[in-house]
């Protein structure tokens, strides 16, 4: 039974062709959550559009000519915080008030990918969401575009909303896209076929297209490797149109036929791609190490017996008997890559030493892990 929900809407599914905030759209979205929220359902709502909404009200503004070459000066990072930083107040008090007529307050949470990137850090995000939840107050998350760089941003919100669905332990990530869900070839050819379930295991990449979305930074790329790595934690992952009506309330009303089997959800008239969730107990830690890759400081090389131990069912501790090179400047408890012996990067992990014990070690038998099970995952 779904208790709690994380909803992720890309900025192609709140903007018009002209780039312009589609409040009609924004409305019927929020009147469904409303209405998922007053059945008692949790909602973290993880929402695009600021930097498409900033433009598009700059865009309305009349402009000295002083203002056009300072805007036309700037790089695309600071067109990006400047669209932003406008976009953003403007979305955040749109939703107030949409949301404030169906009795519920929200609160906002800007967040970057560094400020995760510790598990300090990430308990601290973890417990002002849960602490909004329990005051009744629905969090709308979103990355900080006015203080992230290029190469500190996630690789858009799906990212984002793939790490609040584990860190809030949602029972379902719904992630609404412009489109019904992932085909068997291009959306716009008769033949193409709409992807209904994706079992645990099963490879899809051959599916999937590369280009990305309109007004968002990702495309059906990334929302696949977000949904897979998501159900394999255990959240139930659907992708979605979100310009269809009434699809939040649909998608929900199909699981409560079968409350017990949220796999039934693939099985209704509601077109979407459903990602069935692993069964397996995953530890809270694992989950934000699974989400961690790109805080690598490091990275750890390892020798082909230590590479093939980690393709076996029950993968071991990294000893530093396994490890031929290491990679990089990292203090202990930094995140590292876990490299194989083809090169491949096969995992992320905490590291128990820093970069110049680990050095020293490597290679040596009889030493404590340099990543142990507990803070490992593997790809």
């Amino acid at each position: 039974m779904i208790k709690k929900i994380t909803i992720k809407i890309g900025s192609n599914v709140l903007t018009r062709k002209d780039g312009s905030l589609d409040v009609t759209r924004m409305s019927s979205l929020v009147d469904q959550i409303a209405e998922l929220k007053h059945s008692g359902i949790e909602v973290i709502l993880v929402s695009s559009g600021a930097v498409a909404s900033g433009r598009s009200e700059l865009g309305k503004r009349p402009k000295t000519d002083t203002e056009k070459k300072s805007i036309g000066k700037l790089d695309s990072v600071g067109q990006r915080q400047l669209y932003s930083a406008v976009g953003q107040a403007k979305l955040i008090n749109r939703y107030f008030e949409l949301f404030r007529d169906h009795g519920i307050t929200v609160g906002q949470v800007l967040t970057t990918k560094e400020s995760l990137s510790t598990r300090q850090h990430y308990l601290n995000q973890r417990n002002c969401i849960e602490v909004m939840l329990q005051c009744d107050v629905l969090p709308i998350v979103n990355e900080n575009d006015t203080i992230s760089v290029t190469e500190l941003m996630f690789t858009d919100n799906d990212e984002l909303s793939g790490l609040v669905a584990t860190m809030t332990d949602s029972d379902a990530l719904i992630i609404l896209s412009n489109i019904d869900g992932i085909y068997t070839g291009s959306p716009s050819e008769c033949s193409s076929q709409i992807i209904r379930k994706v079992e645990q295991g099963k490879d899809i990449s051959s599916y999937i297209r590369t280009e990305k979305s309109g007004f968002g930074r990702g495309g059906m790329q990334t929302k696949s490797k977000i949904a897979r790595k998501v159900a394999e934690e255990g959240i139930a992952v659907i992708i979605a149109n979100g310009k269809k009506d009434h699809i939040l309330t649909d998608l929900i009303a199909q699981s409560r036929k079968e409350p017990e089997n949220i796999c039934c959800i693939a099985e209704g008239d509601t077109p979407c791609t459903f990602f069935v969730p692993s069964t397996s107990e995953i530890s809270s830690i694992k989950k934000w190490i699974a989400h961690s890759e790109g805080f690598a400081k490091g990275a750890i090389h390892l020798n082909e017996g230590a590479s093939a131990m980690m393709q076996e069912e029950k993968a071991a501790s990294i000893l530093p008997v396994g490890v031929t090179q290491v990679d990089g400047e990292f203090e202990y408890h930094d995140i590292i890559s876990i490299i194989d012996n083809a090169g491949n990067i096969i995992g992320v992990g905490r590291s128990d030493y820093s970069s110049e014990e680990a050095r020293r070690i490597a290679g040596q038998r009889n030493k404590k892990p340099i990543v142990h099970y507990d803070y490992l995952y593997l790809e």
